[in-house]
């Protein structure tokens, strides 16, 4: 019998193949009922998921390695007095996340008040796109790595340099500093020219559109046509050099899941600095970026008022409805499914970074390495901490900034307690990113793109070169994802991987709803963040 895929089932295509399977003096089946094809919808996505091979989630040995647990996750449990966890606090969490059991989790030797972030959702199920235990991610550098203190390195130096705008990278001379160190590191993955960081390409990510035009994505910056509603871009801020958990006994305090509530808001302005990033995405809502973009890119399809054109940003060439004399989609290929997909999408993204965080992989928050390069730099313990850290001149400048060898924290609490690889973050940007470029035509210029004043109350015309709907879209996915490296809660690698997760998830889910639509469609066509076209 001819393999059926899922539009066939809805055609004629099904009947005729099973048809054919017949004996010939059979009468031809009946055409499908609307009740019968919605269920084998259903079925033939069921199907799929149920023939998809489960593939062996593999960590980076840094659990078995160290029986001490000192390059695994531990905030929250009980520690010792040099931050490293208690055997038996550690041991219980991992009986409770293998038992799944709500009595195991109450038997886990918490350290304070706060309590341990859903473990127990690593553990839930979709009903579209890929069981979150059937998508991939790669192992975490492992804590002795080069490139682990690669990464370590950056994080040191994004706190260094929080407060420099984003206008001044070019001479400000502690960016040169930075680029100058990490430029030396063996296995530093970030983007380079002739072999060496630049201004240019400090915290940048690798894809056409990180490296292009101005640090932040436009859709960070430009006013957003929010229904009847003008909403610019102003956020919250943080006050300029106040970092926390520098001091070695508040870090122990939080290793040990005390609660810190002190924060200190500064004025609304424009994103300009690495800590104002830090702080949009320290009140963010999970998929709020992706909204905004949508809502960007909706307004410019010349939504008007008395004030201010939007100009057009079209559908993606793929889109059934751009062209036609007749119709526009809405429900379908238009504004209100664009908008529920982005949201949808992060759900589901969610989802399976919380398998892979709990799991499988139970990656140590960069303040957890932070405490080990001060203990090691102190002399009150040993570490397998690489070279490459330890000859940091990063490290001295902290210590001589601070006090101590921890890394500068932009939270007062520091990280959320759940496990650092991947980043939640990054999932979402990943997954609702993917969205957008299906649903809009990546090729198409940005109107008008700004650039913000160093001291961020205004938006100025940026005039050097054109920038695209999809370049910036991919940089806002970036932007999201190391704003929480700024702020010294995750690892490059926890956002790089966290992008690439939440794009497999929404490609699967944009795989599943295909069979659901009516359209004579021919597939989603965008590129990938590793510069693939694809086709779903």
């Amino acid at each position: 019998m001819n393999k059926l895929d899922r539009r066939s089932l809805l055609k004629g295509t099904a009947a005729a193949a099973v048809t054919s399977a017949l004996p010939l003096r059979a009468k031809p089946t009946a055409p499908l009922t609307r009740a019968e094809k919605a269920y084998r919808i259903r079925v033939e996505a069921a199907r799929c998921q149920r023939d998809h091979s489960l593939p062996t989630g593999a960590d980076n040995g840094d659990e078995e390695r160290y029986p001490s647990r000192i390059g695994s996750f531990s905030k929250g449990l009980r520690h010792d007095a040099r931050g490293e966890v208690e055997p038996a606090a550690y041991a219980a969490m991992l009986t409770a996340l293998r038992s799944g059991q709500r009595a195991d989790f109450d038997a886990i030797g918490m350290g304070g008040a706060l309590r341990l972030v859903n473990p127990q959702a690593s553990l839930a199920f979709t009903l579209e796109g890929l069981d979150p235990h059937c998508t991939t991610c790669a192992p975490a550098p492992a804590f002795a790595s080069a490139e682990q203190a690669a990464e370590a390195c950056e994080l040191y130096w994004m706190a260094a340099t929080r407060d420099v705008p984003f206008a001044e990278y070019e001479s400000h001379p502690l960016i040169a500093r930075a680029a100058d160190d990490l430029s030396r590191l063996s296995a530093y993955g970030a983007p380079k020219e002739n072999g060496r960081v630049t201004p240019q390409t400090i915290f940048r990510g690798a894809t056409k559109g990180d490296l292009t035009g101005p640090y932040l994505s436009q859709f960070l910056w430009k006013e957003v046509p929010y229904g009847a509603i003008r909403l610019v871009q102003h956020v919250r801020t943080a006050t300029a050099g106040l970092d926390y958990l520098t001091r070695y006994d508040d870090w122990l305090a939080v290793q040990n899941g005390a609660a810190e509530t002190l924060k200190h808001a500064s004025a609304y302005r424009h994103i300009r600095t690495l800590r104002d990033l830090a702080a949009y995405v320290q009140l963010d809502f999970t998929y709020q970026a992706f909204e905004t973009a949508c809502l960007i890119l909706f307004g410019m399809q010349r939504t008007t008022d008395s004030q201010y054109v939007y100009k057009g940003a079209p559908w993606d060439p793929a889109n059934p409805y751009r062209g036609s004399r007749t119709q526009t989609g809405f429900v379908t290929f238009g504004v209100a499914q664009a908008l529920d997909l982005v949201t949808r999408v992060a759900h589901h993204a969610l989802t399976a970074s919380w398998y892979h965080k709990w799991l499988v992989h139970r990656r140590l928050r960069p303040e957890e390495f932070g405490g080990r390069v001060h203990q090691h730099r102190t002399g009150a313990a040993r570490y397998p901490l690489h070279d490459e850290i330890l000859a940091s001149p990063v490290l001295d400048l902290t210590a001589g900034a601070h006090g101590t060898y921890l890394l500068p924290q932009a939270y007062a609490e520091g990280a959320p307690l759940h496990p650092a690889y991947p980043a939640g973050h990054a999932v979402i940007a990943g997954a609702c990113t993917t969205v957008l470029k299906a649903f809009f035509d990546e090729n198409f210029p940005i109107d008008d793109p700004v650039v913000v004043s160093p001291d961020g109350v205004s938006l100025q015309p940026y005039r050097s070169g054109p920038l695209t709907v999809g370049g910036e879209l991919d940089k806002l996915a970036t932007n999201i994802a190391f704003g929480r490296d700024a702020a010294g809660v995750h690892w490059r690698s926890d956002g790089l991987a966290g992008l690439r997760l939440g794009e497999e998830v929404a490609l699967s889910v944009l795989e599943d709803l295909r069979a659901c639509w009516h359209e004579d469609f021919g597939g989603f066509r965008l590129t990938r963040f590793d510069g693939r076209a694809v086709a779903v």
